[in-house]
């Protein structure tokens, strides 16, 4: 879709031009600060398991476009041929990659996705084609905002993997009504979004890391 040129109010645009500057200068101070502990990660990633340090994940982007997105890598090498949902208590994700994805620590390098701009702080998390491409023609509205690091849908599903169990993850995930409401939640984003609900998310998103809080916040409240 390059080449597309998207009318946007007034408004919505200096929205958007704010909420791309905000991106860029809170993820540039987020790698600066957090160099120190995204070391030891690395570290304790390449001497927990062998493979890369960094797992990347081809993703749907704004407009439909493609791009990598980047997390410390939780589980074996090439474990994504086996299906692309985690289950509760999944085999594939290594030790280290446990404690990481539990703090949801392996998501700091989506901070250089935000650098360069094929993500925000805040928005949709990005999906794979197999469910973008099973969007309705109301979800493809997702799509219309650039996908972000967290969401409603983040902190909702917190503990996904939980909701999911251990028997069949993926099945329950799409015809379990968990992917159907996701997709409302970020739909729910699309609608709402604005400044001042991009920093109540960022702030609850927190909040919920820090409480590690296993009852997940209602959406928008």
């Amino acid at each position: 879709m390059d080449g597309f040129v998207v009318k946007r109010a007034p408004g919505r645009l200096v929205y958007e031009k704010s909420k791309r500057a905000f991106d860029f200068i809170s993820a540039s101070v987020g790698l600066l600060l957090l160099a120190p502990i995204m070391l030891a990660i690395a570290i304790s990633v390449k001497l927990d398991s062998p493979g890369p340090v960094l797992y990347l994940g081809r993703r749907v982007g704004r407009y439909g476009r493609m791009f990598f997105i980047y997390k410390f890598r939780t589980m074996r090498p090439e474990a994504e041929r086996l299906g692309t949902t985690t289950a509760k208590d999944d085999p594939r994700i290594t030790r280290v990659g446990r404690f990481l994805r539990r703090y949801k620590l392996d998501e700091f390098p989506q901070l250089l996705n935000v650098i360069k701009g094929e993500m925000s702080i805040v928005g949709p998390r990005p999906e794979v084609e197999e469910h973008t491409n099973a969007y309705s023609f109301e979800e493809k509205s997702i799509l219309d905002v650039q996908p972000g690091i967290t969401d409603y849908a983040s902190m909702y599903f917190v503990n996904l993997a939980d909701v999911l169990g251990s028997v069949n993850p993926h099945e329950m995930f799409v015809k379990g009504n968990i992917r159907n409401r996701k997709n409302q939640l970020r739909m729910q984003y699309v609608r709402n979004r604005s400044f001042l609900e991009d920093l109540k998310i960022i702030f609850k998103t927190l909040l919920v890391i820090v409480r590690h809080d296993r009852a997940a916040p209602r959406a928008g409240s």
